[in-house]
């Protein structure tokens, strides 16, 4: 853990946050004074209708992303007024992110692209080695380490992402749809993952479409018009 957690020791904490997108004249809210805390070790599913703001607020609590106000904290940071080249180190230590389509570059292997993250750290080629073996054990493709990522089954490439994601050992995963793209069978089987990660003490938001996904996060909350409810939107 970093920083210096108040509030009930709260993991991330957002407190009226607006975000706004201007497209010519036009400026278009998407997110509304919003406001959620997240617990350490919590795992949350977002969830609501397409256009509702999911994917922007993951992108502010990964810092990929600014709010046009308010403040988002993590673990006591506001990576909201963090300086880029500063954010780009926190992001980096903190925050592990799975996609929907996967992000992989086909032309490496597995290894390789788990080893990515790592580059930007001072670990050595050994050490590096070490990391990424442990985390595509984890993920179970212990076996698939050499093989391009071309060459695998999408719920393989899923657990290559979250095998990535996991490798720096992040304070935070986010996921963006990780089931999204996946079968039934291979998308229960990430979600057992992310279960299980979830045991292990990582904290997880999860924006998803799928009621059948957010049943394995430990609370569920909506996203409509850019507002949070704790009840599905009519």
């Amino acid at each position: 853990m970093f920083g210096v957690m108040s509030d009930s020791n709260f993991l991330v904490q957002i407190k009226g946050v607006d975000k706004m997108f201007h497209r010519g004249s036009e400026d278009i809210s998407v997110l509304r004074d919003l406001n959620l805390n997240v617990r350490p070790g919590e795992f949350l599913a977002l969830m609501g209708p397409s256009g509702s703001g999911k994917s922007t607020l993951l992108n502010l609590i990964g810092g990929l992303d600014q709010p046009t106000h308010g403040t988002v904290s993590i673990g006591g940071e506001n990576v909201a007024t963090m300086p880029s080249r500063q954010l780009a180190a926190w992001r980096a230590r903190h925050v592990g992110f799975v996609f929907q389509l996967y992000n992989l570059l086909p032309t490496l292997t597995a290894e390789r692209n788990v080893e990515l993250p790592l580059l930007l750290t001072h670990l050595s080629r050994a050490e590096r080695r070490k990391h990424v073996e442990a985390a595509l054990g984890v993920v179970g493709l212990s076996h698939r380490t050499r093989h391009y990522t071309r060459t695998l089954s999408g719920g393989e490439q899923q657990r290559v992402g979250i095998a990535r994601a996991i490798v720096t050992d992040p304070t935070l995963l986010l996921c963006d749809e990780p089931t999204g793209d996946l079968d039934r069978k291979a998308g229960d089987e990430i979600l057992a993952l992310l279960r299980a990660l979830n045991g292990q003490g990582k904290t997880i938001i999860m924006v998803t479409h799928d009621p059948h996904a957010s049943h394995s996060a430990t609370r569920t909350i909506y996203l409509n018009k850019g507002q949070i409810s704790d009840t599905m939107p009519e």
